[in-house]
């Protein structure tokens, strides 16, 4: 089975194609290439898939096997694939994603890719469609969340995933392998929950670490960067639009007045290969 390696602000993940194969059990798959010393090693196993209602569909599956609903670092890797390999003549075009339909864009110069730019959507800021629980309707802003004997003023969002965003003083010193499965597993989050830990610079600048749901300490979450400035807007720290800095990288995005969020970010190729494992 061949395979090429992508990674976007260090955020990197596998890339199968299936627009002309037949499905196999990708969970599994997943839970192998994923793995950093017995697999390829990745964030994440992304696959191309026919859709009905876009011109292709992105499954993704975390190394733990799990799907889920969105990836922006990743439909950024996805659709930088898909350009480079001519599998869309375009520089824009439509994903199918468990979120809904994404539009990226590829971005050049001088016929070189330099970036990719998505519109991730509207931000889902209703409690019970976070699905964040005892909030209904209410939008979850600077509410306060007890984990390991703190409390935690929480800002929660879904951008078809499901985030918790936590302003910090210093974001670099937060123990964040020490807490982030607590925040992940809190019974507050029924569908479990990635968690943003941040630290706002400027109104334009904030520096984002990241627990994500299934995959633990990441590089970079693009998902994360938009529920960041989302969040930091609601909270009136940052403006609608910003940079922010994760540990692989900086990532734009604004929030435009017709409520969309726009994420820009790298895409790089690492290698290409052939699998050779089995299922």
């Amino acid at each position: 089975m061949e395979f090429t390696k992508w990674q976007g602000c260090g955020n990197d993940f596998v890339v199968v194609d299936f627009l002309d194969k037949e499905p196999i059990d990708f969970a599994t798959l997943a839970v192998k290439m994923c793995d950093r010393h017995f697999g390829i090693g990745a964030d994440g196993l992304m696959v191309v898939c026919p859709s009905e209602t876009a011109d292709v569909r992105m499954r993704e599956f975390n190394p733990d096997g799990t799907e889920p609903e969105m990836c922006g670092n990743g439909i950024r890797c996805f659709a930088r694939y898909l350009y480079d390999y001519g599998r869309m003549k375009t520089q824009q075009f439509t994903i199918e994603t468990l979120a809904g339909t994404m539009v990226p864009r590829i971005i050049t110069q001088d016929d070189v890719v330099t970036a990719v730019e998505v519109d991730m959507g509207v931000p889902v800021l209703e409690g019970d469609k976070i699905p964040v629980v005892g909030f209904g309707a209410e939008r979850v802003v600077a509410q306060p969340l007890m984990v390991d004997g703190t409390e935690y003023k929480m800002t929660c969002v879904s951008m078809g995933n499901p985030h918790c965003v936590i302003f910090v003083d210093d974001a670099e010193g937060f123990p964040l392998s020490e807490l982030g499965a607590q925040f992940e597993n809190h019974p507050a989050f029924p569908r479990k929950i990635n968690t943003e830990f941040v630290e706002v610079k400027s109104r334009t600048h904030a520096r984002m670490r990241v627990w994500e749901r299934g995959a633990g300490i990441t590089l970079a979450c693009g998902t994360g960067t938009c529920a960041t400035l989302t969040a930091g807007v609601l909270n009136d720290v940052l403006d609608r639009a910003a940079d922010i800095e994760v540990d692989g990288g900086i990532i734009h995005v604004e929030w435009r007045a017709d409520g969309h969020i726009l994420m820009t970010g790298p895409a790089e190729p690492v290698f290409t290969g052939v699998w050779q494992g089995s299922l």
